[in-house]
């Protein structure tokens, strides 16, 4: 009987370790990567606007082609919505919305993630005129996780799970539009 309340004990004493850490631990990440693209900032402006155009650069569209789509509102404006449903576990289920434009300069998503995990988090890509044929296109994701469940940062590096495949995506972008007449 004795042995038993130690390990009770001892369970309520680990929970309780985890949940006051959870108070001191951030709750917040954010991941941010950029590239420079030999284009008119307009242009690469008006083609990222369009949520469909994702398809063609985002590492994680190009990870399940066969990814089934749906749409609601108009492509490149407030309040259109894109939602996806794939069969592979990294991409999941999900819907991204366009919440703010700031015309010729950032777009900003709302992006809820339903399977495997629900989440929100927000999205913005943002670009900046360096010359007549060169912009600079930042990518972020900023996201909160609640507590208690914000423990999972102490062991998860949202850059190393996030920024890579951000970076493919601003690659695929950059070939993208470089070599073509978009």
């Amino acid at each position: 009987m004795k042995l038993l309340k130690k390990i009770i004990f001892l369970i309520i004493a680990l929970v309780a370790l985890i949940l006051i850490m959870g108070l001191f631990v951030e709750d917040e990440y954010s991941v941010t990567k950029t590239i420079i693209v030999q284009r008119n900032s307009d242009d690469v402006f008006k083609y990222i606007k369009n949520l469909k155009n994702q398809s063609e650069y985002s590492a994680w569209e190009k990870a399940d082609p066969q990814m089934k789509k749906s749409y609601e509102g108009n492509d490149g404006e407030v309040g259109f919505v894109s939602t996806w449903n794939s069969t592979n576990d990294d991409i999941g289920k999900g819907e991204i919305e366009i919440v703010e434009i700031e015309d010729g300069k950032r777009i900003d998503f709302k992006v809820r993630f339903k399977e495997p995990f629900e989440a929100d988090t927000h999205v913005f890509i943002s670009t900046e005129a360096l010359g007549p044929s060169s912009t600079k296109v930042t990518w972020n994701f900023h996201g909160q996780v609640a507590y208690p469940m914000n423990m999972i940062l102490l062991f998860m590096d949202m850059e190393s799970e996030i920024g890579p495949d951000l970076e493919v995506g601003l690659k695929n972008l950059k070939k993208l539009l470089e070599s073509s007449e978009i």
